[in-house]
């Protein structure tokens, strides 16, 4: 009686342990479906399907990093070229959508002379003036910086996919100058932004990113990326900016 007594309390304390207690199985949802994308300039590898950010985290490959000491600015095509042939250079692209009050340069619908920068990475207020001496207060961010994704699988892209990586609109955002400056190739284990506010926006559209380029991460950065959401568990991933 005893021992079928304890085998019972036994086979209850495992039920517990594994329906609500800690060993429960997270519930995740489906995985993001992916589908071929890549026709040319102007796209993304593959399209995935806006997700639990943390659910395509799990679907990226987790590797080591490359050598760099092959990486080439130029492999990535000149920068800011119209990738997305709309008459304008990427980098007036984000201006015009980063920044608000905007003066545009005399006789141009694409040149951005002056605005305000709400920076996403200090939550400060940045005036722009193009010029000489101040067009660097505000500069456009590679979100996945290039140094980073030339380590962790772009270097198999070819050309072409290099230049749609490096134009995207969803890998690029208007900020700070100095502190992009501070940012380099960093990834998520090396560097956030110092807005925490700001940080599951940016961690989210990194892993965007690297799932619409088939880039990896390491086992630091994974970690890192986890940890911050964990405290957005709700945040989807977004689409590449080509639309």
């Amino acid at each position: 009686m005893a021992a079928a007594l304890a085998v019972l309390l036994g086979a209850s304390f495992l039920l517990w342990m594994y329906s609500v207690g800690p060993l429960k199985p997270a519930i995740r949802g489906p995985a993001p479906v992916t589908a071929s994308a890549w026709i040319g300039p102007g796209s993304p590898l593959v399209r995935v399907t806006p997700a639990p950010a943390l659910d395509v985290l799990a679907t990226l490959a987790v590797k080591g990093r490359a050598p760099k000491n092959t990486y080439d600015r130029t492999a990535f095509g000149q920068a800011w070229e119209d990738v997305d042939h709309n008459g304008c250079d990427t980098r007036n692209d984000v201006l015009r959508r980063d920044l608000k009050d905007l003066t545009m340069a005399a006789g141009s619908s694409c040149v951005v002379a002056a605005g305000l920068l709400k920076d996403p990475y200090t939550g400060q207020d940045i005036k722009f003036t193009r010029g000489a001496d101040s067009s660097a207060a505000v500069q456009i961010d590679h979100v996945v910086a290039l140094g980073d994704a030339w380590q962790k699988g772009a270097a198999q892209l070819n050309a072409q996919q290099r230049l749609s990586l490096a134009n995207d609109p969803l890998n690029l955002i208007a900020v700070d100058g100095p502190t992009n400056v501070r940012k380099s190739d960093g990834d998520a284990a090396t560097w956030l932004p110092p807005n925490k506010s700001y940080r599951c926006a940016y961690v989210v559209r990194q892993v965007s990113v690297k799932a619409a380029y088939e880039l990896w991460v390491t086992d630091a950065e994974l970690s890192a990326m986890q940890r911050i959401l964990r405290d957005c568990p709700g945040e989807n991933t977004l689409l590449s900016g080509y639309g």
